[in-house]
């Protein structure tokens, strides 16, 4: 079986940039209420898991930014089978596509722990600069780049000699350094700077840097890696840009406080969170055209595609839950009440489970989707406590290389 990884959208962690009060009910009636909504979803029957052979491994890593640690869930048993002590302040983490290791930033340290994924344990920390929060892997799984906000450069890391090779001034505060699916561009947000600045990843230089619009933040990048799309929070636009020719396409007005990229598998349509506006913004990305803005909750703060392409799932922050939103018919499939401030998401491999970091709640939330009679339903089965304020989750899947016994 293929290696295979997931990982959320690397912006940055709002658990750590905005606090607010919110209600939450005990965790005997959160059971219950998991337990009864499961029933209705799955008409009181037990639905049975894939037959996985003894070598398949399956995990997600949640970084806990208040207690230094990486709880690892198997996804399998959804059951946290280990807490790995970490940095200081875990923000972001990342698995490797090509190898079975996973890579946690540690703002507060100023490192990356680096996880052997069969094991689950930190076999390597590698130093960069001055408050990194996150780290983008290369589609060959051989560097990582993680752009360091309080030194104004980014730190290349040779992930198989396990060491940085390069760090490159970049400008002011940058906020995230996304590497393009063909390996050869790294696109920094420099969110004081109100630009981006383009990096040639084979001569490890600056190549360029544009103006864009304000307090750029989060970026994503086409599958071609011909034109980025980027975020800027400060003036509810999003900038499109041609890594071609480096020149900035168009600036495209959606809500106010745009936080969140996600972008279709295919490529085809954008997605943008716009926090302070409530709402989800549709772009088309071969016109650089935004097609509308629709209500989905209270702060959307991220949203995820399935892999199929047909699927929106999107956390509100304020109203703590989460909506199923259908690309191909325009409209909510299903709102679903998870823990307190959800933020980070993401998938399993099978498509069929997604989970929710609940930031203040301290858990993770695991929402199991099921098909009836032809039509999806989606249900919140449990909570898994993990550490305090998880932000940030990867999904990592591999065979062992070393099956065990049967």
């Amino acid at each position: 079986m293929p290696q295979f990884s997931i990982a959320v959208s690397r912006s940055p962690p709002l658990s750590a940039r905005r606090r607010g009060k919110s209600l939450t009910c005990s965790p005997r009636l959160r059971l219950l209420l998991a337990g009864l909504l499961l029933a209705l979803a799955v008409g009181c029957r037990e639905e049975s898991l894939p037959a996985y052979p003894p070598a398949y491994r399956e995990y997600a890593y949640v970084t806990n930014g208040g207690s230094h640690s990486v709880s690892v869930i198997d996804l399998l048993t959804f059951k946290v089978v280990r807490s790995v002590p970490v940095g200081k302040n875990p923000t972001g983490v990342a698995a490797n596509p090509a190898r079975n290791e996973v890579y946690v930033v540690n703002t507060g340290s100023d490192n990356v722990s680096i996880l052997d994924a069969e094991r689950n344990q930190v076999v390597a920390t590698v130093g960069v600069h001055d408050r990194p929060f996150f780290l983008d892997v290369s589609a060959d799984g051989r560097r990582a780049y993680v752009a360091n906000s309080g030194s104004g450069n980014v730190s290349v890391l040779d992930l198989e000699a396990r060491q940085v090779i390069a760090t490159i001034p970049v400008g002011s505060h940058p906020g995230l350094a996304r590497v393009s699916p063909d390996g050869k561009i790294v696109v920094v947000s420099l969110r004081q700077q109100n630009a981006v600045a383009i990096l040639d990843a084979v001569r490890l230089q600056v190549r360029s840097t544009l103006d864009i619009c304000q307090g750029p933040e989060d970026i994503a990048i086409l599958p071609d890696s011909r034109k980025a799309f980027i975020a800027c929070t400060g003036s509810g636009q999003v900038a499109a840009v041609d890594l071609e020719r480096d020149a900035v396409l168009a600036l495209l007005d959606v809500g106010r406080t745009p936080i969140h990229l996600a972008l279709k598998p295919d490529g085809g349509q954008l997605f943008v969170a716009n926090f302070d506006s409530n709402t989800i913004s549709d772009i088309t990305t071969t016109t650089n055209e935004v097609g509308g803005s629709y209500l989905m909750g209270t702060n959307p703060v991220r949203s995820l595609v399935s892999a199929d392409n047909s699927l929106l799932y999107i956390s509100n922050f304020g109203s703590d839950s989460v909506v199923v939103y259908s690309i191909e018919t325009g409209r909510r499939l299903a709102t679903l009440t998870v823990g307190s401030r959800p933020d980070a998401l993401a998938l399993t491999a099978s498509q069929d489970f997604l989970l929710v970091a609940d930031t203040r709640a301290g858990d993770v939330a695991l929402i199991r989707r099921v098909v009836r009679k032809g039509t999806p339903v989606w249900a919140l089965i449990t909570m898994i406590p993990v550490g305090t304020e998880p932000n940030q989750i990867a999904v990592k899947n591999f065979m062992l290389k070393k099956p065990p016994l049967e």
